[in-house]
């Protein structure tokens, strides 16, 4: 009982309605877990940062071949996961101080272009950037299986580090985790 509600407080693998995440990969990467029990992966440290690309509500697009010359962290979160929602007031922080990129790729996949932007300015996000990525691309890409997942790269476009579950991006843990390179 305790295993499965740890698991249900890290991270979110399914919505209560029709949207779930895609399946987790059949092989998971060695990880260690942070103090808070976030999954910190560094098997992929120095995998060059794949070419991909989001839309936003107005079908802006952004590749992420454009986003090098400054640390990136890429969110993958959804508005129905608990965790991807507790995290975003300390990942507005971080895109607000300007010294990361911070790019959350919403993984909604039914009202996203309506729903993504206010949803992030309802609830401490009005730093961050509405992408959307319905299909799960970029799930699939990362082999993602829970959400939030975070995908860190430096300013050359190389992983350092990446986190499945929710994570404390104001703590003094998190700031270590963002010094790496």
């Amino acid at each position: 009982m305790v295993a499965g509600i740890a698991a249900g407080i890290s991270g979110c693998d399914r919505q209560s309605g029709g949207d779930k995440q895609p399946p987790a990969a059949s092989s998971a990467p060695a990880t260690a877990p942070d103090a808070e029990g976030a999954a910190i992966d560094r098997s992929h440290k120095g995998s060059q940062l794949p070419v991909l690309s989001f839309k936003d509500a107005g079908g802006k697009e952004i590749s992420t071949a454009g986003l090098k010359g400054k640390p990136l962290l890429i969110n993958l979160w959804a508005t129905w996961c608990g965790p991807c929602i507790a995290e975003l007031p300390g990942l507005n922080k971080l895109a607000a101080g300007g010294r990361i990129r911070v790019l959350t790729v919403s993984q909604d996949a039914e009202g996203a272009k309506d729903k993504v932007a206010p949803f992030l300015k309802s609830h401490g996000g009005d730093a961050l950037e509405p992408w959307l990525d319905p299909e799960g691309t970029a799930t699939t890409q990362w082999q993602v299986g829970t959400l939030p997942a975070s995908i860190y790269y430096d300013a050359q476009g190389r992983e350092v580090w990446r986190i499945n579950g929710g994570k404390d991006w104001a703590g003094a843990e998190a700031a270590a985790l963002l010094a790496e390179q």
